[in-house]
């Protein structure tokens, strides 16, 4: 480890909640600072970054944003034998990678033929399709689906075992994957590769804000980054990989994409304010899908904390203030949301038992928070909630004899039927819809490179991840955006690697 990366303290754990937890999250400035040394946690582990006086003038490959797309490219592109660099506004890194609970969606790999699923990737891209309305880039979606599994065993290399498998809204059969415990992937993801950046010796400085890129002859050269709020400083770089992350956390963007949702609660973590878009767009890419904004419809309004959809894949059903099931709890996100949205309160509560929570661990988090109502019975849970009558009580027996005949004839729900909520105690989460996610961005390539709007690339430009746009189409499936970072982020490394090895 070189001398000059820091130690701060051993904060990781209440670090991570306040860096990666919550939509009002970058409030506490951690810094490397420069003059002691400094540790800063990222993922619940501890992180190491390095000192701003250490950045050099050029680096082969200069990489903008930390989370999963910013560290699978870099991790590539180091062992393609080139000198990349992270740079990273916020003051620690993951991003809305942080943030990911569910798990990665991906079609025949090792662990579902070691479970007996029988998947293929054809059944995957025509699921994610159906679920985008038909409106994905194919090309982008076919590379996404054929690289999936392989994207898989690329982590299960670099130790981050994903081989707890759950099944998400839209999909047809158990493919999301997540770590062999069931915790949230996110923070999981951002601590392996986090480790695998550090192995590396990847240099990355926190609190480095890219304010533009820098375009010579047609050609992107470098960036230009503002240290710690300091003057701008020109950094060269053979190739740049924007990875950014969306503009969940910018109101005014939102705003002005989809005036409807103006004064929604967000999920994303504060950094997520289209930066990247605007950066691209200013030396000649453009963008596509911009009103295209994933609402999601489990979010604690509280502080905008998302309750992952592997609860409900795990057995979790909905009901309204009345304790009665009024939608397919796995449908599509923005079916679920608009269900959700018909109800006179526009809001809804989840409703588990003990065998959902040992499933989906991520529930300890949501209960630690608070936001976990628990009741001895599915009676006195329904007592604690204040719904009138004995309404809860039959939803549940009528969901179970659903669960027993393998046929729901209230609302034809076909997946996450392996279980009934029979085992006590029972407990409720309340939620609404929230904005979660950007499906518009920069348009690409499936090498990842960044394309102007006749059609031909920006030399020595790339980006991946949530910056992008057109993946996913009207409406992202839930594990398709872990899977895109991971997929995208790897080969954005791979191909910068190769354009600059011309």
């Amino acid at each position: 480890m070189k001398k000059s990366r820091k130690i701060l303290g051993l904060l990781a754990g209440a670090l991570f909640l306040a860096a990666g937890c919550s939509a009002d999250n970058g409030n506490e400035n951690v810094s490397a600072d420069s003059s002691s040394k400094a540790e800063v946690s990222s993922g619940a582990t501890a992180q190491t970054y390095n000192d701003p006086e250490e950045m050099k003038d050029a680096y082969d490959i200069i990489i903008v944003g930390s989370g999963g797309a910013g560290m699978s490219a870099a991790i590539e592109a180091k062992d393609a034998g080139l000198n990349p660099v992270i740079l990273e506004k916020m003051p620690v890194v993951g991003g809305n990678t942080n943030k990911a609970s569910s798990g990665m969606n991906a079609s025949e790999t090792k662990f579902q033929k070691e479970e007996g699923i029988t998947d293929s990737n054809d059944e995957f891209y025509e699921e994610t399709l159906k679920g985008g309305h038909d409106t994905n880039d194919k090309e982008l979606l076919r590379y996404f689906v054929d690289h999936s599994a392989d994207a898989i065993d690329w982590l299960d290399s670099l130790g981050i075992r994903l081989n707890n498998l759950t099944i998400t809204g839209g999909m047809g059969t158990k493919r999301t994957h997540r770590p062999e415990d069931g915790s949230a992937v996110g923070e999981y993801l951002v601590k392996g590769l986090s480790e695998n950046v550090q192995k590396r010796d990847i240099p990355i400085f926190v609190n480095s804000d890219v304010k533009e890129l820098v375009k010579e002859d047609d050609q992107v050269t470098g960036v230009k980054v503002s240290v710690k709020g300091q003057a701008e400083k020109e950094i060269s770089g053979k190739a740049v990989i924007v990875a950014t992350g969306g503009y969940g956390a910018s109101p005014e963007m939102i705003e002005k994409a989809r005036p409807d949702l103006k004064g929604v609660v967000t999920t994303n973590q504060e950094g997520s304010t289209g930066d990247g878009i605007k950066m691209i767009e200013s030396v000649g890419g453009y963008s596509v899908d911009m009103d295209y904004i994933q609402v999601h419809p489990t979010v604690q309004q509280d502080k905008g904390v998302l309750i992952g959809e592997a609860v409900r894949g795990e057995g979790a059903i909905l009901v309204d203030e009345n304790g009665k099931r009024f939608v397919n709890e796995l449908d599509t996100r923005d079916n679920v949301t608009a269900a959700i949205n018909k109800l006179p309160e526009k809001s809804a509560y989840l409703i588990f038992d003990q065998g959902v929570r040992d499933r989906a661990t991520a529930i300890e988090f949501y209960a630690k928070q608070g936001y976990v109502v628990e009741g001895k019975t599915v009676a006195e849970l329904s007592d604690k909630l204040e719904f009138a009558g004995d309404d809860l009580v039959q939803t549940v027996d009528t969901w179970n004899k659903a669960v027993a005949d393998k046929s729901d004839s209230e609302f034809d729900r076909t997946t996450a039927m392996e279980h009934d909520l029979s085992t006590g105690p029972f407990y409720a989460i309340k939620i609404a819809p929230g904005i979660h996610y950007t499906m518009g961005g920069v348009k690409i390539n499936s090498k990842t490179e960044v394309l102007k709007k006749d059609g031909e690339t920006i030399p020595g430009l790339f980006a991946a991840g949530e910056v992008t746009g057109g993946l996913h189409g009207q409406n992202r499936i839930g594990g398709n955006s872990v899977a895109e970072i991971i997929i995208f982020g790897r080969q954005a490394g791979i191909q910068a690697a190769d354009y600059v090895k011309e």
